[in-house]
């Protein structure tokens, strides 16, 4: 488990993006003896918390680093691109983890944001978890002195290792939905009998039964139905996105290895796929770059903003597509045996570029741009320029 209650780096003094290389770097030696049902990239987290990456996305007026808050969020891109790129579960993990203590900034009050700050810097690894079994979702009951929680959530990453979740749960009897940070205890609440997934299988992603955890009443986050406000509920899928874009360049740098070294790179057919994945990968870049911009800068309105993420997490998608198609295609068998890098690299990114309601995203954006009367050129453009 990540060491908790210990000393980490000063968060001001971090280089993230030094770190996140660093990181990525040793998370890629390990990431297939983690590649296991029930795997988990435990030795890659507490790297993360000794790197000062843990702590790194605390806001600077809360005497952190402040990750996340630069112009346009380019060091947070950057950073769970180059994670991603080391191991797609350590980037889904981090960035799940980026998420929460971005959330507990943006609503917590001051005493949330110093309590739960402080256990970031101790070495606690937070995540978001929001999905919910088809018949019946998390409860706060009302009960004397706070709430009660009753329930849990699927589909839960880093379930067993994440000790501070950020949950929604919806009151009872009010019925409101509200967000709140659980307190547990590692190795507890989870089930990851279900997660016998294709890739990703180093995310230990599965069941957590939160019931009986009591929440007092300064433990609600926010206020109702904060977590789904826009547009950084969904505008804020440019992050997974970027951790995506990371898997897709490790593809692509494991594939252009395996032409030079086989000698087969000058092929003219071979030449064309990489050109072509190239161009797929540096187009999935600009989108993820501009969305975080987008995102950070919140300008424009938020339904403009929320269908510029819609597409480019399905230019991301389409390209991580492409060019596992083009490398598969150029490797050849090889690239589906097990002691080929491409094989793992391949079967992780496949699986996480699996995300909730892509058609909702492409079609929800289409339809906002099909009810604008702005020129196509100055759809997102900066809103002092848009006449």
């Amino acid at each position: 488990m990540p060491s908790v209650d210990q000393p980490t780096p000063v968060a001001q003094s971090v280089d993230a993006t030094g770190a996140a290389r660093i990181a990525a770097r040793f998370a890629a030696s390990r990431a297939a003896d983690q590649d296991h049902d029930g795997g988990f990239p435990e030795a890659d987290v507490e790297h993360l918390r000794t790197l000062g990456l843990l702590a790194a996305p605390i806001p600077r007026d809360e005497d952190g680093a402040g990750l996340g808050e630069e112009p346009g969020a380019s060091d947070l891109c950057d950073v769970l691109r180059i994670i991603g790129s080391g191991s797609l579960a350590l980037g889904r993990i981090y960035e799940g983890h980026v998420n929460a203590l971005q959330l507990v900034a943006r609503y917590g009050d001051a005493s949330q944001r110093a309590r739960l700050f402080a256990d970031a810097r101790r070495g606690h690894l937070f995540g978001v978890w929001n999905t919910e079994p088809a018949d019946d979702g998390l409860k706060l009951v009302e009960q004397p002195g706070g709430y009660r929680l009753k329930g849990g959530k699927i589909l839960a990453s880093g379930a067993g290792f994440v000790t501070r979740p950020l949950v929604t749960a919806r009151t009872i009897p009010s019925d409101v939905a509200y967000m709140v940070v659980a307190d547990l205890a590692p190795g507890t609440r989870a089930d990851l009998s279900d997660w016998r997934a294709h890739g990703m299988r180093a995310s230990a992603t599965g069941k957590v039964d939160l019931t009986g955890l009591d929440i007092p009443p300064d433990g609600l986050l926010g206020d109702p139905d904060s977590y789904s406000r826009q547009p950084y509920f969904f505008g804020g899928a440019w992050r997974f996105a970027a951790v995506q874009l990371g898997g897709i360049e490790a593809v692509l740098d494991i594939w252009r290895e395996h032409l030079r070294r086989t000698g087969r790179g000058h092929d003219p057919h071979q030449s064309a796929r990489l050109g072509e994945g190239l161009v797929a990968t540096e187009t999935a870049r600009l989108w993820v770059e501009r969305a975080a911009r987008l995102v950070f800068e919140d300008d424009l309105h938020p339904d403009r903003i929320v269908a510029y993420v819609h597409l480019a997490r399905t230019s991301v998608e389409a390209a991580g597509m492409t060019v596992l198609q083009l490398a598969q295609r150029s490797v050849g068998l090889q690239g589906f045996l097990r002691d080929h890098p491409l094989e793992r690299a391949s079967r992780d990114l496949a699986t996480y570029l699996r995300q909730p309601a892509p058609d909702f995203a492409l079609t929800s954006a289409a339809r906002y741009v099909l009810e604008e009367t702005v020129s196509a050129g100055d759809l997102w453009r900066d809103s002092g320029e848009v006449p």
